[in-house]
């Protein structure tokens, strides 16, 4: 087949475009934020030469940058054993606007996850809360006992379950031996 020299030009000139496109590596600057969704962890990113408002969230398993996760992960730990989290504020109050710009963080059932076993119980605050670990979720929340006898009641039973412990009480028979020893 031919083609005349300037579609033939045009065409190369669009192929070289593609080629480019596919040849040009995004470096992270930056691990800020960590989370998992649907189980898969994913990781908020700074990438360099690019402005906040271009962070993206990407899969763990599409990023090549051990060192910057290591790093964050690291960062993390040491905010955690230290009290407060030291991420939330830098002393100029920046990070903290963000945060409250941004949604608020969907908890318990209205993250739309199924629930798959309750880990533990409080009433630390007045009222019986589970806290519930969902399926395919490495997070938990707490949820008011209300709503999870509602809209779970078999795992609530299954967690009554596993801690109910029995109590047995002599028969008279039992109680008169005793009594003879």
């Amino acid at each position: 087949m031919y083609f005349p020299p300037t579609i033939h030009k045009q065409n190369k000139k669009k192929v070289e475009e593609v080629v480019e496109e596919v040849e040009e590596e995004y470096v992270v600057e930056k691990v800020l934020d960590r989370r998992v969704v649907k189980g898969r962890v994913e990781y908020l990113l700074k990438w360099k030469g690019f402005s906040d408002g271009d962070n993206t969230w990407e899969p763990e398993d599409n990023l090549d940058c051990p060192d910057l996760i290591a790093e964050f992960l690291k960062s993390q730990k040491s905010a955690e054993s230290g009290g407060k989290r030291r991420a939330e504020s830098d002393g100029d109050g920046k990070e903290t606007k963000k945060r409250k710009d941004e949604p608020e963080k969907l908890r318990g059932f209205t993250r739309g996850l199924d629930p798959e076993r309750i880990i533990g119980a409080t009433d630390s605050s007045g009222e019986l809360m589970f806290l519930m670990k969902w399926k395919n979720s490495d997070e938990a929340d707490l949820v008011p006992a209300k709503e999870a006898n509602v809209k779970c009641p078999q795992v609530v039973i299954s967690f009554y379950e596993e801690r109910l412990t029995w109590h047995s009480y002599p028969t008279e028979e039992e109680e008169k031996k005793d009594d003879k020893n």
